[in-house]
C-alpha cells in the first residue's frame, strides 16, 4: 500500500489497480485536489483496511487480476459512506449498467481524463460527506432512543402510531396523566417539540418497521 501524509479528517482517495503508472497518476490527481490517497495494487489489501472515520471514495479498476470490481462493489455494499468510481479499458456497457444499477458514484474508461476523474472524485467525496452526516446523526438519535425508559419507550410506539394519551393510557393500563408524564420526558430525551417531529425521528430511526415495533 502507498499512502501520502494527510491530516486526521482530510478526505481518503482509495485506488485499486494493478498498474502502478495508473495509481501513481489518481494519487498525484487526489493530492493536487488536498485529499490524502492510499493506493492498492491488489483487492484483498484494501479489504484488509479498516473502515475510514473521513469523506472518502474509492476509484477501482473493474477488470482487476485477483477478483472482479463488481464483487468487490458487492461486498462494500454496507458502506455508503464510500462511492465506488469505477473505470475500464474497455467500453463494457452491460457491466457499466450494472455497476451503476448498484450504486457506483461514476463509471469511466481509460486513458482516465484528468478532468474528469477529478470532478467525480470531488462528488463522491461530498456523498461521502453527506452519508456521514447521516451517519452520525442516525448514532445520535439511537442513543437518545437507548436512554428511554421501557415505559417511555411504549408510550414513544403508541404515540408514533397515531395513539391519543387517553388511548395510549387503557393500552398500557395507565392513566392519561401518567401517559402525559411518561411523553413529557420522553420528548425532552428524544429532543423534539412536536407530534410531526417525533414521527420522522422514529421514521430515521426504524425505516423498515412500524410503530408496533419500536419497543
Amino acid at each position: 500500500m502507498e499512502s501520502t501524509a494527510a491530516l486526521p479528517h482530510t478526505p481518503l482517495v482509495f485506488v485499486i489497480d494493478h498498474d502502478a503508472c495508473v495509481r501513481e497518476t489518481v494519487g498525484l490527481l487526489a493530492g493536487v485536489a488536498g485529499w490524502q490517497a492510499e493506493t492498492f495494487d491488489s483487492a484483498n489489501r484494501f479489504l484488509e483496511r479498516p473502515r475510514a472515520p473521513v469523506p472518502s471514495c474509492l476509484v477501482l479498476d473493474v477488470g482487476l487480476p485477483d477478483v472482479n470490481g463488481l464483487d468487490i462493489q458487492r461486498r462494500l455494499a454496507d458502506r455508503p459512506e464510500m462511492p465506488i468510481i469505477f473505470f475500464t479499458g474497455c467500453g463494457d456497457v452491460q457491466t457499466a449498467v450494472r455497476a451503476m444499477k448498484a450504486g457506483a458514484a461514476e463509471f469511466l474508461t481509460k486513458p482516465l481524463a484528468g478532468d474528469l476523474l477529478l470532478d467525480a472524485m470531488r462528488h463522491a467525496i461530498d456523498r461521502s460527506r453527506a452519508a456521514l452526516s447521516r451517519r452520525t446523526e442516525l448514532e445520535a438519535l439511537r442513543l437518545r432512543h437507548a436512554a428511554l425508559s421501557c415505559r417511555e419507550r411504549d408510550v414513544m410506539a403508541l404515540i408514533v402510531r397515531g395513539r391519543l394519551n387517553k388511548q395510549a393510557g387503557a393500552e398500557l393500563g395507565i392513566s392519561e396523566i401518567t401517559v402525559k408524564a411518561h411523553r413529557g420526558r420522553m420528548m425532552r430525551k428524544m429532543g423534539v417539540r412536536t407530534l410531526p417531529d417525533l414521527v420522522n425521528m422514529a421514521a430515521k430511526l426504524f425505516p423498515t418497521l412500524n410503530g408496533a415495533q419500536l419497543t
